[in-house]
């Protein structure tokens, strides 16, 4: 029995300093964690190092160690106190200097730092000859000299003369208890925080997915219904891309459409034909074509079509001076997809209305302001500009700019709606993107500037292709697969 109890108490002291150390260890992990998520992750480092073995390895096993030595201080460091009292300052300095040098070091040295950048080091980790292990080297040195300091500091106090202290019992006692219990219960939280902050990195949730049904067909989505798959990185991107309560727009159709409908450019009867087969306009736009509507636009996943075709029918025929120099307005006027293609107006060819009405008057400012941004937003489904309108969206995103400028809205506004809009008409390209920015720059959806996303890198048929889709296929188990897509047709 007296074994027997022997045993429980070395085991519960065990546990009582192990615990210690343990949340001290799962709290600078999470704190490196997240110095680290300020500009990268997990799957960006070890992409962007694992051509240099040498310095991945390196930097993870330092990284670790660190981490194991500051779970070890803080053990020796309540060890020391229950024993003979409150350490001195210099012995135990080094551990929290190590931690700190530690946390400005989690980065990728690709990516930078924040923390290093913030505090005049420009260029992050690799701004330093080693890329940064230096700086790893140093908080595992000041992590590992306090471990060696306190062991030699109890070393000597326990020399067992006069000269020495009293030693203090050391073991758990009935009285630890309330710190035990606590102790481990941070334990639980820290891992439960720690889970939270770690599942959605690509690297851990392809890991723990493995057996995912993200290639079922049961999973496919299409443009109109996008749903859960289960796969939560990519359903919390599609929620930002695609909110399930729609984009509220600040910009409404006004007179628009009944005036496209009045110059024949959109045939009442065409127009309410196809929908018929379709069934029906969306209730919000079922008297669209007759009645004006000052209400701004709710885009729905459901209703996204249908603001292509009215608003292709507005970009398309919208007078603006500047489209004398556009690349449709050429010998080719009558063969684009945006022109021949539209084909529910009076006129056989599309064609003939091209920039032949002032629907939208625009002051020269705001016309001036339209053509910059037709010139500087682009469509996956090809390389050209929207103000190259050889397309149906391109058509329709220039009218929702004509739109936009008319009614007083600002730049940043309208490249902002022009992004929803975008992102509407080619939901699994603008997916893709966002996952791109969240996986592989770590920055949310909602904090990428418009204007860049726009841009030829990433909303071009060849700068999408070459920045995303290459990029996104390296991460396994992270797209489902997908039907559907954008069309060039009414």
């Amino acid at each position: 029995m007296r074994r027997i109890n022997r045993f429980k108490k070395k085991l519960l002291t065990f546990l009582f300093y192990g615990s210690i150390g343990l949340v001290a260890s799962l709290l600078l992990l999470l704190i490196f964690y997240w110095s680290l998520s300020l500009n990268s992750s997990i799957y960006n480092l070890i992409n962007n190092t694992k051509s240099q073995p040498v310095y991945l390895w390196s930097y993870i096993l330092l990284t670790f160690g660190t981490i194991v030595l500051f779970g070890v201080n803080a053990s020796l460091f309540v060890y020391r106190w229950r024993k003979f009292g409150p350490p001195r300052l210099k012995v135990q300095g080094g551990s929290s200097l190590g931690a700190l040098v530690g946390v400005a070091a989690s980065a990728c040295p690709v990516c930078g730092s924040v923390l290093l950048s913030a505090i005049g080091i420009a260029g992050g980790l690799a701004a330093f000859p080693l890329q940064g292990l230096e700086l790893k080297s140093l908080s595992f040195a000041l992590m590992a000299l306090p471990v060696w300091l306190t062991t030699r500091e109890l070393k000597s106090l326990s020399c067992g003369d006069e000269t020495c202290p009293i030693p203090r019992p050391t073991s758990y006692r009935a009285k630890d208890k309330p710190y035990l219990i606590a102790s481990l219960a941070l334990v639980a939280v820290l891992i439960l925080i720690g889970w939270n902050m770690l599942k959605t990195d690509p690297i851990i949730f392809s890991f723990f997915n493995k057996t995912a049904l993200l290639n079922s067909n049961d999973n496919k989505l299409n443009t109109s219904n996008i749903s859960s798959t289960g796969n939560k990185v990519y359903d919390e991107v599609v929620a930002k891309v695609l909110p399930a309560q729609g984009f509220q727009s600040k910009i409404f159709l006004g007179d628009s459409v009944v005036e496209l409908v009045q110059n024949g450019v959109i045939d009442q009867g065409k127009f309410e034909e196809i929908y018929k087969e379709r069934g029906g306009l969306p209730p919000e736009l079922k008297d669209i074509l007759s009645q004006s509507s000052y209400r701004p636009i709710l885009l729905t996943r459901e209703n996204a079509n249908t603001y292509v075709n009215l608003l292709w029918a507005l970009g398309l025929s919208n007078y603006m001076s500047t489209n004398k120099d556009s690349p449709v307005n050429g010998k080719s006027l009558f063969n684009f997809a945006s022109t021949g293609g539209w084909n529910i107006g009076k006129e056989e060819n599309g064609g003939a209305y091209f920039n032949k009405f002032r629907i939208v008057e625009l002051t020269p400012e705001q016309e001036a302001l339209v053509t910059q941004i037709a010139k500087n937003t682009y469509r996956p489904c090809c390389n050209n500009s929207t103000f190259f309108q050889d397309c149906n969206h391109g058509s329709a995103l220039l009218g929702l700019l004509q739109l936009g400028a008319s009614q007083g809205l600002s730049e940043d506004e309208l490249y902002k709606e022009a992004l929803a809009f975008n992102s509407s008409w080619f939901p699994q390209n603008y997916i893709q993107t966002a996952l791109y920015f969240k996986v592989v720059k770590n920055i949310e959806w909602d904090k990428v500037d418009p204007k860049v996303a726009l841009g030829t890198d990433y909303s071009t048929g060849s700068g999408w292709g070459k920045n995303v889709q290459t990029e996104i296929a390296k991460i396994p188990n992270l797209i489902p697969q997908t039907k559907g897509g954008a069309g060039c047709g009414v």
